[in-house]
């Protein structure tokens, strides 16, 4: 088996752990916002209301955005059994894609013939929610940078240059560095307009703030039990009161659903990640970096990272963990070993910034999809609808699954719901102990092939041909 890059320009253990040293155990967008989040009211007693969205992400913040925004009248209740953007919606990379497909390749393989529709939905919802952010104002430091895709591996470079997603341009090694000055860059991929940067809790509390300025009633700290059916709607029974419903739009993503159908639709997989300090100006001079894309390099475990608006840089990635049971557990966020090994990746990336130190550090589950991306469905009569699976890439995915939930509720035939990925469900994750084999297998399947030049092994194959994945 041959080496990694980064097991070839190991830093210094102690470069390591002075780096690492006094990090909060914390995601650091919330913390930067801990004394300014708008909370609000528990539910106290019996509701009702034309439209009620469980789960108070992305997924059920922009549907309760889009609602309004369809009908202004139409009478809308968002539960929450935390706070608005607590979980991924608040503690992501920040990366906002207009791929719906888990990117370009992802979606060339499964709907190949609707990619080009796929491709335009996506971008065509990125300018949506740019028109969004600009028209309501909203503060979660928007940036249309781009993405670039870096190959760090000799065989990843052929990868880039057969690369034919829309609006990109390819890179080689010294045009990639020019960009950003990393030793560890062979090859790169710059997509330009398909990408921005965004302060990801930020952009969930502008969310809410809109939502409940068009007359959306947002309530916290209201868990749902159960959907109960009844002869002109649904009945959302909560801890602290039932709430009738015409309908009802399911956003709790990564959490167990409310509907059997959906239990093995989905399985949490832990993703982990780092932010540095500010850098200093001869830092920034040091990494060049000066048009603030995003970043991330080609291998099947892959480091996603950004600079953020006041220069420090998030990186993350590369460990997937899948734990037994599909539990959704706090206990599985605390990785030292992991976060070491982030963080000797960071100095592998950027050795000229030893010294640096990571302020934060921590971790949460993705709703990973047998399909990489989001699937789609309605139940109890056509009267809820919901959306799960979106396997990391939900900051722009979940306002395209927005407009569908929208759309399937009210029975619309719409390019949207026409096309494969949303007519269709995905594969289950089988139960246990078949998910932790299969999952851990597949990992174990993808390190190898990125230690042997990219080259899929027969597990990756098989699933390849069935339409199973793993992915982070």
């Amino acid at each position: 088996m041959k080496t990694t890059v980064f097991e070839r320009n190991v830093p210094q253990t102690a470069v390591v752990s002075h780096a690492l040293e006094g990090a909060a155990h914390r995601p650091f967008w919330i913390d930067d916002l801990k004394d300014s989040a708008t909370h609000y009211a528990q539910l106290d007693g019996d509701a009702a209301a034309d439209l009620v969205i469980i789960g108070g992400g992305y997924t059920g913040l922009w549907t309760a955005l889009r609602a309004k925004e369809r009908d202004p009248g139409r009478t809308v209740i968002l539960v929450e059994a935390e706070h608005v953007a607590w979980a991924a919606s608040g503690r992501n990379g920040g990366f906002c894609e207009a791929s719906l497909t888990h990117g370009h390749e992802n979606g060339k393989n499964r709907w190949p013939d609707e990619l080009e529709i796929l491709d335009r939905l996506g971008m065509d919802n990125l300018d949506r929610m740019q028109e969004a952010v600009e028209k309501y104002g909203m503060d979660c430091d928007w940036e249309r940078t781009g993405e670039l895709n870096v190959a760090v591996e000799p065989h990843q470079v052929a990868w880039l240059q057969e690369d034919d997603s829309p609006g990109s341009v390819f890179l080689d090694k010294e045009a990639i560095r020019a960009e950003v000055n990393s030793p560890t860059y062979l090859a790169g991929r710059w997509h330009k307009d398909s990408v921005a940067m965004v302060h990801p809790y930020k952009l969930g509390l502008e969310l809410a703030r809109v939502a409940t300025e068009l007359g959306v009633v947002i309530h916290e700290g209201t868990r749902v039990r159960e959907l109960k059916d009844h002869e002109h709607g649904v009945t959302v029974v909560t801890e602290r009161g039932n709430v009738e419903a015409g309908y009802v739009v399911l956003g709790t993503n990564v959490f167990p659903s409310l509907l059997k159908r959906n239990q093995l639709m989905t399985v949490p997989v832990y993703d982990y990640a780092l932010m540095t300090e500010p850098l200093s100006a001869d830092q920034l001079a040091a990494i060049g970096w000066s048009k603030r894309q995003g970043i991330g390099d080609v291998a099947n475990q892959f480091h996603y990272y950004r600079i953020t608006k006041d220069h420090r840089i998030l990186f993350g990635g590369y460990d997937a963990l899948y734990f037994w049971g599909r539990r959704v557990d706090q206990r599985h966020e605390y990785q030292p070993e992991t976060w070491e090994r982030i963080a000797s990746h960071f100095f592998t990336t950027f050795p000229q910034l030893e010294g640096l130190k990571f302020t934060h550090k921590w971790a949460g589950p993705i709703d990973s999809s047998t399909q990489f991306c989001a699937f789609f469905g309605t139940a109890r009569k056509g009267r809820v609808a919901y959306a799960a699976g979106f396997t990391g890439l939900g900051v722009g995915a979940t306002a395209f699954a927005a407009d569908v939930l929208l759309d399937l509720l009210a029975g619309l035939d719409t390019e949207r719901t026409r096309v494969e990925m949303v007519r269709k469900r995905p594969l289950p994750f089988p139960p246990e102990p078949l998910a932790s084999l299969g999952i851990n297998l597949t990992r174990w399947s993808m390190d190898r092939a990125d230690h042997n030049q990219g080259k899929r092994n027969l597990i990756l194959k098989a699933l390849d041909a069935v339409g199973l994945g793993f992915d982070s």
